[in-house]
């Protein structure tokens, strides 16, 4: 059983004042239209932290018109792509400033760690900013070589108006992924926060009206997917939407871009990665890397590595390693700079994952540790390991988003290929071994988007990161997600007399 700490401790407890609860749009506060508020939960305690201003089609339709307004006529798209630069580099400062509030926000709204928030996932989110700001001014199109007496070349213009669909389990790190590389391009935007995590957002469309950004480039509507996603995604004046979240939200947004306007669509959802830990792998580097696999930001995370494949070689070895190290895993308070893991994000979410468990109980597998809540208030899980765990089970067919690994064990380079790829998903995946030709066999023959060997959980900004099959298509980070904010012009002209061609 994992260490907990699970009650709220009074001495880690550093609430911020909550500043903005209404919607954002075209720089300014405003209630929704029809007046309605939703309540934001704490999942340390399941108390109310804020009600925010729930925003339905009319106040997309007055965001969307807005942002309409600023790229076909406003600054932003026509700035030199020095200038966008300077008030990027800005609006990272700004951020980088405030992470403390930031990661204490996200903290209360997500359940995520405090202390990493503050000192590394704020910072990084504002090297987002930095990355693309870089970018701005390198936008280029190509010189074509043409067959015939023409003079032709392309430029790279920004697509219009976007709507980001942003998921709970990173607010502040998601909306960067998405907002940076789009600002960039010199598009706008309308942002809807998932409806578990509104603050940030709201916090983030401030810091960026002090950095300089145009009213009108970056909106923000906090309200529900059927409602205010829906109307984004159908919305015959957004011209592309970028989405973060499940397989099957994923669908009905295709189906309402197909239905509205065919726009472009952007899609990263849900993955089931595998973990495969070779005979020739360090043990006791095995055993933390699973672990941290599954149990980084409480297994809300879209890459987990929630199916871990052990070579029979060493697997008795590494199933009492695990025993051990979770059990110095402390679950507790998000601000107890202690604790590795938090509450799971709300009610809905915590009660999933216990069902999830309890699939696993009856259909044959071994609860190795954890299993169950912990803590009297909020919503906290232990640590969960399954052995016994065949290919067939729920537990891993299905994305559970929760602190839950699936042990299994293999015989041959051929059987881990295969078993690996045997999932609807293909997000992520794992590889441990000192043999390079293992690594580089398995590496080429997994259907996945990004394939980490001998680490996990290696994002850096300048590698790309998608799905294969149905995790999505398209791909953020790198300069792939800022060429999704662009669209391709050929420009041709006839040339005469010219001594070449």
């Amino acid at each position: 059983m994992a260490v907990q700490s699970c009650g709220r401790k009074e001495s880690f407890v550093k609430i911020p004042e909550i500043r903005y609860t209404r919607l954002f749009i075209n720089g300014e506060d405003v209630d929704a239209v029809s007046g309605k508020t939703f309540e934001t939960i704490d999942p340390r305690t399941g108390d109310v932290i804020a009600l925010v201003a729930e925003g339905d089609k009319e106040d997309v339709d007055k965001a969307v018109k807005a942002a309409r307004e600023a790229f076909d006529h406003g600054p932003w798209p026509r700035l030199p792509g020095c200038e966008r630069r300077r008030i990027m580099m800005k609006f990272a400062d700004l951020v980088e400033e405030s992470a403390e509030e930031l990661a204490a926000l996200d903290a209360i709204d997500a359940g995520k760690l405090f202390h990493l928030g503050k000192m590394r996932e704020i910072p990084r989110v504002a090297d987002y900013l930095r990355y693309y700001a870089g970018a701005a001014d390198k936008i280029h199109g190509e010189t074509l070589k043409m067959m015939s007496e023409l003079q032709g070349y392309t430029l790279r213009e920004p697509i219009g108006v976007v709507g980001h669909i942003i998921p709970w389990n990173f607010p502040s790190a998601m909306f960067f992924m998405k907002v940076s590389p789009a600002l960039a391009a010199g598009c706008t935007m309308v942002v809807k926060p998932a409806e578990q995590t509104p603050l940030t957002a709201l916090y983030h469309a401030h810091l960026a009206k002090q950095a300089g950004i145009p009213d009108g480039v970056i909106n923000v509507i906090t309200g529900f997917g059927p409602t205010a996603g829906a109307a984004i995604s159908s919305h015959m004046d957004v011209d592309k939407v970028s989405f973060t979240g499940s397989t099957e939200v994923g669908r009905l947004i295709m189906q309402a871009a197909a239905t509205s306007n065919l726009k472009s669509v952007t899609l990263e959802l849900g993955g089931k990665s595998p973990l495969i830990i070779f005979d020739d792998a360090d043990v006791d580097k095995a055993a933390n890397l699973a672990l941290l696999g599954v149990l980084y930001n409480k297994g809300e995370i879209c890459v987990a590595g929630s199916r871990v494949f052990v070579q029979e070689g060493i697997y008795e070895e590494l199933v009492k390693k695990l025993q051990e190290k979770v059990k110095t895993w402390v679950v507790g308070d998000p601000f107890d700079p202690a604790v590795r893991q938090g509450p799971q994000v709300n009610k809905f979410q915590y009660d999933k994952i216990l069902r999830y468990i309890d699939h696993g109980k009856r259909e044959g597998a071994t609860l190795l540790t954890g299993g169950k809540p912990c803590g009297e208030k909020g919503y906290y899980i232990e640590p969960t390991i399954f052995t016994d765990v065949t290919d067939n089970m729920v537990i891993a067919r299905e994305e559970i988003f929760g602190p839950v690994m699936s042990l299994m064990k293999f015989k041959t380079i051929e059987e881990a290929i295969k078993r690996a790829n045997n999932t609807r998903y293909g997000l992520a995946a794992g590889i441990l071994t000192n043999n390079l030709n293992v690594a580089n066999t398995v590496s080429r023959s997994i259907r996945a988007g990004i394939i980490w060997i001998n680490c996990y959980f290696a994002f850096d900004i300048d590698s790309s990161y998608g799905g294969y099959k149905m995790s999505g298509f398209g791909r953020d980070m790198g300069m792939e997600a800022l060429h999704k904010y662009l669209q391709v012009k050929s420009v041709v002209t006839p040339i005469y007399n010219s001594p070449w061609l």
